[in-house]
């Protein structure tokens, strides 16, 4: 059953065209990806999805209502939370701080206090960390706090945009195996990753994006077997 479906989705910055038209759907409890290079139209997709650009065209319909035209704050509310690239964190506030921020939407004191537990177990790390200000965290811890501020609002959508940026490879492993962790507890996942080996090892399914328009789709298995995926996403190998 599709938890998301986006049906010709045409986007524009002024006179430019990002978006030519892109269909694709997300199915309840699955991790998929967008690939594809550069200024393909990936964050472009995430962004509109989550309220903060406008289309010039098309449907984004989330569990049975069309999301084109609310506003981004409601979009949140409906269980749609977009973890931005390049972290975003409140470098002046606290850890504990930042989660507190992902769940201004709840209310309930006690289950907020059972979701920063669970989000503590995720990530150990930031645990210690607690009362450390985001800004003296590292590029990894940073970006361990993007995501587990995102899961404050308990999301049942979540749109995660380059999780791996930047970031050493021994941290990229416990990302993707943290992003597996959180889509087996019940989360489904849009993810936008420049990795395209490690987002295709996550993802159920994934869809390649070019220039604004999707060239390719299939599961990650097929497109790891891909002659073209894998000249110039994959290299080569």
């Amino acid at each position: 059953m599709a938890l998301l479906e986006v049906e010709d989705l045409h986007v524009s910055y002024g006179a430019i065209r990002a978006l030519h038209g892109i269909s694709f759907h997300v199915d309840e409890g699955e991790i998929v990806t967008l690939i594809g290079a550069n200024g393909a139209g990936k964050s472009t997709t995430l962004r509109t999805i989550s309220g903060l650009l406008y289309p010039d065209k098309g449907k984004i319909v989330y569990d049975g209502v069309d999301l084109v035209g609310k506003e981004a704050d409601a979009i949140v509310r409906m269980g749609v939370i977009h973890v931005p690239e390049g972290r975003r964190i409140f470098a002046p506030l606290t850890v504990r701080e930042n989660l507190e921020m992902g769940a201004y939407t709840r209310k309930d004191k006690k289950e907020i206090e059972e979701t920063m537990e669970w989000v503590f177990e995720l990530f150990p790390r930031l645990k210690e960390r607690a009362e450390q200000t985001g800004g003296t965290l590292s590029g990894g811890e940073q970006q361990m706090l993007a995501v587990a501020r995102g899961l404050m609002a308990k999301p049942r959508l979540l749109l995660m945009d380059e999780p791996s940026m930047g970031l050493a490879p021994i941290l990229v492993e416990e990302i993707f195996e943290t992003i597996q962790e959180i889509n087996k507890q019940g989360v489904t996942i849009l993810l936008v990753e420049q990795n395209a080996h490690m987002a295709l090892s996550v993802a159920h399914r994934g869809y390649v994006l070019e220039t604004g328009l999707i060239q390719l789709e299939g599961t990650s298995q097929e497109l790891r077997e891909n002659p073209q995926v894998r000249e110039a996403y994959l290299g080569g190998d």
